[in-house]
């Protein structure tokens, strides 16, 4: 099984648009003026990664596999933001805003959490999933809308209330991904002579 685990760092495509979730230290000129958070057709860029850790305030162990229905943050590997959301409208569909938000240590509130959806009892690499956001129960979505300057072409990213949109399905792409801790006992036997 290839499993999404804690402490991976991969890209989600966006099944519908083809597009990757993406971020960048360019903010809103509206709404929370927060980091903003896009989808790109650009597959080698490096600001499409993002970092699976613990819902806020909670820790997991590295390697450990993400279950379907468990809480996860996302933190922006190059501005160590996480992926975040709350009730504001999104600058172009007027649908809800999806930012990326934190301290410089990935630090944020409990609108960094979401939920991971799936079909099995884990995350698995080669399976949609959605992200349901906690506090406002939106999907994470692409509204097809795109932008002008200075983030031209790329797509809108946002929160949606319709959980069969189309546009909800992510799949896991490009990646760094932590494999399960061998949790059996090392023991090493050291006699002095």
């Amino acid at each position: 099984m290839q499993h999404v685990t804690c402490g991976s760092v991969l890209k989600l495509m966006n099944m519908d648009y083809n597009v990757r979730l993406h971020s960048h230290d360019v903010k809103y000129g509206s709404g929370s003026g927060q980091q903003s958070v896009t989808g790109t057709d650009m597959k080698e860029d490096g600001n499409s990664y993002w970092l699976i850790k613990a819902e806020s305030r909670k820790q997991c162990t590295r390697g450990q596999p993400i279950r379907c229905g468990d809480t996860v943050r996302l933190e922006h590997v190059a501005t160590k933001k996480n992926l975040h959301s709350h009730l504001v409208s999104s600058p172009l569909s007027g649908k809800q805003e999806v930012s990326a938000y934190g301290d410089h240590k990935g630090e944020g509130d409990t609108g960094d959490n979401w939920m991971v959806l799936c079909n099995s009892d884990f995350w698995e690499r080669d399976d949609a999933i959605k992200l349901k956001h906690v506090d406002t129960e939106t999907y994470l979505a692409v509204s097809g809308r795109t932008y002008g300057s200075p983030i031209s072409g790329q797509i809108e990213v946002v929160g949606d209330y319709s959980p069969n949109s189309p546009h909800t399905q992510w799949i896991t792409m490009e990646g760094l991904f932590i494999h399960p801790n061998d949790f059996k006992a090392q023991h090493h036997h050291h006699t002095e002579l």
